[in-house]
């Protein structure tokens, strides 16, 4: 797998994991899942994202550089 594939991967737990705890916990946890989103629009913006960067140094292969 590739770091896209694990951020997408990740990412998309935690926003599933956040609306359930919405729905089953607390309202509040909806803010959790704004986060989430605010952080994947200012990462479009400034292609910064820390979570990329700590894929990357657990050792999985960007994306750029497998051929298929």
């Amino acid at each position: 797998m590739t770091v896209n594939d694990v951020f997408r991967l990740i990412v998309s737990v935690m926003i599933l994991v956040s609306l359930l705890l919405t729905q089953y916990h607390s309202p509040n946890w909806v803010w959790f899942t704004a986060f989430i989103g605010f952080n994947l629009l200012q990462s479009a913006f400034s292609k910064w994202c820390l979570m990329m960067i700590v894929l990357k140094k657990l050792g999985l292969k960007d994306s750029n550089t497998e051929c298929r």
